[in-house]
């Protein structure tokens, strides 16, 4: 039935499965007439997880893909992944990512005073708490350097990132999903606020003790772990994870181990 038609594009992954990346508009018919010779062929062949790549101006095709048996997987600002699974098993396919990172950055001068802001929106909006500069990890963007980029865009202050003090995994947070929040430590290299007025209400320098007696603090377990770490971190009882580059056996491209910054690898 299917032999004279014309397959789809498509290339092998590594775990038995085909891509296929749809780049050319066709009518509804065409693409399902096309879709149906693939399958046939791949199930001949073995395969088992089948994604499809739809670029937002080939709307057209969702739906009749959807109807064939695809689901969504997830979706970007240019295109929509569907998946179809060929075996008649439970399929193995990975979920969409789970989790949002974010970070919060303890900056801390000489004079033991914080860089600490009040935001406009959001929780915190007009409830006059001063906080930690604090913002979400960009797409490909390392933890170390979105703690460097909040502070600089939120309070116009230059730092450094130093370590990681500590993370915390919440869930059911933004659109349902978990959320990675990591406390970074970073020292400032220039002291002139200048704050972000589109976010920030006010931004300041701020002694470490009126930064901890603030109510808000007072009565919020997680911000006491954060303001005791601290506390031992000034005091050299408290060591974080600084940001090693290092490279995989998958990919040449440098990422980041965070570890014990007092830890020396043995050469």
């Amino acid at each position: 039935m299917f032999g004279a038609a014309k397959l789809l594009s498509y290339v092998e992954d590594d775990y038995g499965g085909v891509k296929v990346e749809m780049k050319e508009a066709m009518d509804s018919a065409t693409f399902v007439s096309m879709l149906r010779a693939s399958i046939s062929h791949w199930r001949e062949q073995g395969k088992k997880g089948v994604w499809i790549k739809l670029p937002i101006e080939l709307v057209n095709l969702v739906e009749p893909a959807v109807v064939e048996g695809f689901w969504y997987h997830h979706a970007e600002p240019k295109y929509i992944m569907l998946v179809y699974w060929i075996p008649q098993s439970a399929h193995t396919i990975p979920a969409n990512a789970s989790h949002r990172v974010s970070v919060g950055v303890v900056v801390m001068n000489e004079k033991d005073e914080l860089l600490v802001v009040q935001e406009k929106t959001g929780t915190f909006g007009g409830t006059g708490v001063w906080k930690f500069p604090t913002g979400v990890v960009d797409e490909g963007e390392d933890i170390c350097a979105a703690a460097v980029r909040e502070v600089k865009e939120e309070t116009g202050i230059d730092a450094e990132f130093m370590e990681v003090l500590a993370f915390r995994q919440s869930h059911r947070m933004f659109f349902q999903k978990s959320g990675l929040f990591f406390v970074c430590l970073a020292q400032p290299l220039s002291f002139d606020i200048r704050k972000q007025d589109s976010e920030i209400e006010a931004a300041q320098w701020m002694p470490f003790q009126e930064y901890a007696k603030q109510p808000y603090c007072q009565k919020t377990e997680v911000v006491q772990y954060v303001i005791e770490i601290c506390s031992a971190k000034k005091n050299g009882k408290y060591s974080g994870f600084a940001p090693v580059p290092t490279t995989s056996s998958f990919s040449d491209q440098k990422s980041y181990l965070y570890l014990d910054s007092h830890f020396r690898r043995r050469q």
